[in-house]
């Protein structure tokens, strides 16, 4: 029975059909937006849906020297492991999240595998934009992990500490740290953790892969780079795990800082939930993006480990101290 609920939270609530309805939803919100500050139309908030369709319908081609399995298997990896890691997060007041022990940890371990599946796929491509794509996407990789490690650390420790009564110790289930913030505040709110709060923000668009920080796909420089030269049904996996990747990322950030819930109705902490997460993606996406330009890949690895990291890293010494 518990295998079988567990399916069902990756098939349909919270991983599944709402993670994948959500995402596209914020993905094309996020575009509409992004046109109107900049005094465009944008494209109506089907447009996700639309291109999936489209795309399912067109033709797999392969080129002739790509590493055929791996080239195949790299958009089904990247798929795998957001539709693993939508489960685990956990909506307050509605759903506690798939597992409750050291899931933080897990998924540390499981949000990196899209950009894995893209370099998987831009190397077997054999296309030199591929190549090229792959290695700014590890460059980055490298950058953006280490803050949100100290930012997972640091708030499993304050948490930690909470719950042990001042004791050192760290809390990775995620349902605790949840539940110990409804009932002493956000930690959003929390004068230590702020930095960390803003080292999240910084974290969103790097691991999106986002301007300014889309240098592994930028379409002026490499033509997409690693997705060059995919098309068609695999294509739209990569979009899809996109949007499930979408969902995970601001869901995590809501349930590490804003957890609250304001009724006892779930419906309304449903509805909740999901604009907490619109504040988010418009606040570390939507604004970035649209007043900024990419960066290079030096300036983006420089910027990552120094300005998100010692944000991350003042947090985590200031739940230590204090």
């Amino acid at each position: 029975m518990d295998t079988l609920f567990a399916v069902l939270h990756m098939c349909i609530f919270p991983g599944g059909v709402f993670a994948l309805t959500l995402g596209f939803f914020f993905k094309a919100l996020d575009r509409r937006v992004e046109a109107r500050l900049q005094r465009r139309v944008g494209p109506p908030l089907s447009q996700p849906w639309l291109d999936m369709a489209k795309l399912l319908t067109k033709e797999t081609l392969i080129p002739k020297t790509a590493c055929r399995p791996a080239f195949l298997l790299a958009p089904i990896f990247g798929f795998t492991g957001m539709a693993v890691c939508a489960a685990f997060i956990p909506v307050p007041g509605v759903f506690d999240g798939l597992f409750n022990m050291g899931d933080l940890l897990v998924l540390f371990y499981l949000l990196p595998i899209p950009a894995m599946a893209i370099m998987l796929g831009g190397s077997a491509s054999s296309s030199p934009f591929g190549a090229v794509g792959f290695s700014r996407e590890m460059l980055m990789m490298l950058a953006y992990e280490t803050p949100l490690l100290m930012i997972l650390l640091a708030v499993a420790m304050l948490v930690g500490k909470g719950l042990h009564g001042g004791d050192w110790g760290a809390e990775f289930s995620l349902l605790k740290i949840v539940s110990w913030q409804q009932h002493t505040g956000s930690l959003g709110f929390n004068p230590v953790m702020i930095p960390a709060f803003l080292a999240y923000l910084i974290f969103l668009p790097g691991t999106m892969g986002v301007l300014p920080f889309d240098i592994p796909e930028a379409e002026t420089e490499i033509i997409e780079g690693p997705l060059l030269e995919y098309g068609g049904p695999l294509l739209a996996l990569f979009q899809v795990t996109s949007a499930l990747k979408t969902f995970v990322v601001l869901g995590l950030g809501v349930a590490l800082f804003f957890p609250g819930t304001i009724s006892e109705w779930w419906p309304v902490n449903l509805l909740w939930f999901m604009l907490k997460c619109l504040g988010l993606m418009l606040l570390s996406l939507t604004l970035v993006k649209s007043a900024t330009g990419r960066f290079r890949i030096d300036q983006a690895f420089r910027f990552y480990v120094t300005v998100p990291t010692g944000l991350a890293l003042c947090s985590l010494i200031l739940v230590w101290v204090i």
